[in-house]
């Protein structure tokens, strides 16, 4: 597939173009690894912070090594994504130089990411108490597995393990097989946004101040109301396939083609035009939400028979006639394809990487892809050179050495 062509990328970065968005002039240190911090640090600098990405000098972030590369460079995608508009710099936190230089970027900053275990920022020489009396408005965003308390606080966070645990493995799958975990990073990408939000309101309060994110209680709350359920009624909810235990017909089914479609029936009005549709109408046992899930089988089976007799394209238009809720299973080809999304330009060419563009519009103070990430240190540099500058005639913070 051809790509489009991309513009002619932004000049080495400096902190003078990071006038791209509301957050110009927010700084932010992201000292954290893989995606979830990275994540969240991204979310910031998409909409104009300045993002100061420190990176161990044996290799970097994780996901520079991590997943598919760009045949032209070797570079990771993930990296070109989770990297992007951010400037790399190359510490190692356990030279104490460069623990001095670390401490001195952060009495200069807003925002501190880090996604280390608890306790291990404090063992570097790096106590967000410390940091905070230095710099009484920084915001320290911490993102674990479980938090910085309670009995699992001390245990590694993988997004896996918080799949599992709460619970959204357990209600994925069909109903005799096993739980299924997301093929995505899917506990990563919620987390971000999650610590993005959460960052963003302690630096709206003006108060320097801890931010305590986790994966395990990030994906939680996307669980609706299911504690509530089981806590007042004894509710489980069941594997269902694509299905959910409140909405029938919901699901995704085979077209005659071999094609798929997801159809959704979440307003009663529509679901009674599908059942017209596929020959129920006025059948007692669809007649309203409650009867159409006692009756799962039968709706499901005759739903699914006549989308499996004919096309997806006939399918859809059928739906679309009857003014209900019905969309093509997509592929990447077909998101890369979509004209919808190309009309938006959802899926802007970044240097010469199609890739996710911002996560929402503001209508006066965009935010702007300035480059996907880059080399290795290829900011140090320049970077430590502003920071110099900046606290030449300043007193050392706490724990620098003088």
């Amino acid at each position: 597939m051809a790509l489009p062509t991309d513009p002619a990328p932004d000049p080495l970065p400096t902190s003078a173009r990071h006038a791209d968005g509301p957050l110009t002039g927010l700084r932010v240190i992201d000292c954290s690894t893989v995606v979830a911090g990275p994540g969240c640090a991204r979310y910031l600098a998409d909409f104009g912070a300045d993002v100061v990405k420190v990176e161990r000098p044996d290799g970097g972030d994780t996901t520079r090594a991590m997943g598919w590369r760009d045949p032209r460079d070797d570079v990771t995608l993930w990296w070109k994504l989770e990297g992007r508009n951010k400037r790399s710099v190359v510490l190692d936190l356990k030279d104490p130089e460069d623990l001095d230089r670390m401490r001195r970027l952060v009495a200069d900053a807003d925002v501190l990411v880090e996604n280390f275990r608890p306790g291990t920022l404090e063992r570097l020489g790096l106590d967000p108490v410390q940091l905070i009396e230095a710099n009484p408005r920084l915001v320290v965003t911490r993102i674990t597995g479980f938090g910085q308390d309670g009995p699992y606080a001390g245990r590694p966070g993988f997004a896996t393990i918080a799949e599992a645990m709460s619970g959204f493995a357990g209600i994925n799958g069909e109903p005799d097989g096993a739980p299924l975990l997301p093929p995505i990073a899917l506990t990563d990408e919620i987390t971000a946004l999650v610590a993005a939000y959460a960052t963003l309101a302690a630096v709206h309060s003006g108060v320097g101040q801890v931010v305590d994110a986790n994966l395990y209680e990030s994906l939680l709350q996307v669980m609706g109301p299911l504690p509530s359920a089981k806590a007042l009624l004894d509710y489980d909810q069941p594997r269902l396939g694509a299905g959910i235990p409140y909405s029938v017909p919901r699901g995704t089914y085979r077209c005659s083609d071999g094609r798929w479609v997801a159809i959704s029936t979440s307003a009663e009005s529509v679901a009674q035009r599908v059942m017209a549709l596929i020959g129920l109408a006025g059948d007692p046992r669809v007649a309203t939400f409650s009867d159409r899930v006692a009756h799962r089988e039968l709706v499901d089976g005759t739903l699914g028979a006549w989308i499996a007799g004919r096309p997806l394209d006939d399918v859809l238009v059928a739906f679309e006639a009857a003014h209900a809720a019905a969309a093509p299973v997509h592929t990447m080809g077909d998101i890369l394809a979509d004209p919808h999304l190309a009309a938006r330009g959802a899926l802007p060419v970044v240097d010469g990487v199609p890739m996710q563009g911002l996560v929402a519009r503001l209508s006066a103070t965009p935010g702007r892809l300035r480059w996907a990430g880059r080399p290795l240190g290829a900011d140090t540099e320049a970077v430590l050179a502003e920071v110099e500058s900046t606290v030449a005639d300043a007193p050392p913070p706490p724990g620098a050495a003088v």
